[in-house]
């Protein structure tokens, strides 16, 4: 089976390696395309082509759809506009390719903004943090004062983001110069984030949350269209270097579970929980593999394997997990070889 993945993060690798595993030699052929020469993503797989840089949009998803017929793909797995090819499955179809949807377009574009996310939520399916999405000054002064007559701590984080970029803990006591003298990282002075309000009266949506102190799980997963096939939960140790643990939730099993039948998710994806005073909460949902499932897959699922298991209508037999295991990623140095 000739798998095409298109340009995404360069964790997807670890992907790669365990479609790779599962099957006898030559039976997949991993296709990486990417719009730089030396995106680490292609020393993991059988064939590398680069993409246009300029394209999107649907002139983006022509070229995808010219990509698959010469190059006779059987199983498309987007990463770049993956919530606008979801819609012309059917132009896929026709040149006898199956596209991988983690979810329908609605829900994609449900999963990008967290304000809409967490506002559509119903607590049945997943709880989440107490929040108030905010986009100018006086509105983010009303937020932190009804928040901090609940919470301990407060944290902010843009509503469109990933990786967790732009997540700040409100640090309340000291400045920005003690911050960067004593190395803290992941918080920002109130006042001095109030400050910069005032030269950006009106700004993109941001959340503000009550601050989850207590440890963090990233779970990945293998769905087919709402029922979850496997999930790992990977609980994360607040030591660094101390790896991290295959767990067993059970509080966060039943709402992984829930969550793929509310969203109707499928392929892999990874869900994203930590707790606080009332236990774990709901982050996000990434509708893709997490940097981190390779090590989820040493538990004792090949998760990879079990979504093409299901991708190809094969009998699939639940994996047996080993919960308590330690893992950790080492990295390893490679040449990046470019194209002629």
């Amino acid at each position: 089976m000739r798998i095409w993945f298109n340009k995404t993060f360069s964790t997807i690798g670890a992907v790669f390696g365990n479609l790779r595993r599962s099957v006898p030699a030559g039976e997949v052929t991993v296709i990486c395309t990417h719009t730089h020469l030396t995106a680490s993503a292609f020393v993991a797989a059988d064939e590398s082509h680069l993409e246009p840089s300029e394209l999107t949009g649907l002139a983006y998803l022509e070229w995808c759809v010219i990509f698959c017929h010469q190059q006779n793909i059987q199983l498309f797995w987007p990463g770049k506009e993956a919530a606008l090819i979801s819609q012309y499955h059917g132009l896929f179809r026709a040149i006898g390719t199956q596209v991988l949807s983690v979810a329908d377009h609605d829900t994609l574009a449900l999963l990008h903004d967290k304000a809409d996310f967490y506002a559509a939520l119903s607590p049945d399916v997943a709880q989440i943090m107490d929040f108030i999405a905010v986009d100018n000054r006086d509105a983010f002064d009303d937020a932190v004062a009804t928040l901090s007559a609940k919470h301990q701590s407060l944290c902010v984080k843009p509503a469109v983001s990933v990786f967790g970029l732009g997540f700040r803990v409100l640090d309340t006591q000291r400045d920005s110069i003690i911050q960067l003298l004593k190395g803290i990282e992941y918080q920002i002075p109130l006042q001095e984030l109030r400050q910069g309000m005032n030269n950006t009266p009106q700004f993109a949506t941001l959340l503000v949350m009550e601050h989850l102190a207590g440890p963090e799980w990233s779970v990945d997963c293998a769905g087919r269209h709402g029922e979850l096939l496997c999930a790992v939960q990977r609980k994360k140790s607040p030591l660094a270097g101390h790896g991290q643990t295959i767990d067993n939730n059970a509080d966060i099993q039943g709402m992984v579970t829930r969550l793929t039948a509310h969203y109707k998710l499928n392929g892999l994806f990874n869900i994203q929980f930590k707790e606080g005073v009332n236990g774990p909460r709901l982050l996000e949902i990434n509708p893709r593999p997490s940097g981190g499932f390779g090590m989820a897959c040493l538990s004792g699922a090949n998760l990879a394997h079990i979504a093409l298991q299901s991708i190809k209508g094969e009998i699939f037999q639940p994996p047996v997990i080993r919960y308590g295991l330690r893992v950790t990623e080492v990295n390893t140095p490679v040449v990046l070889q470019e194209m002629e």
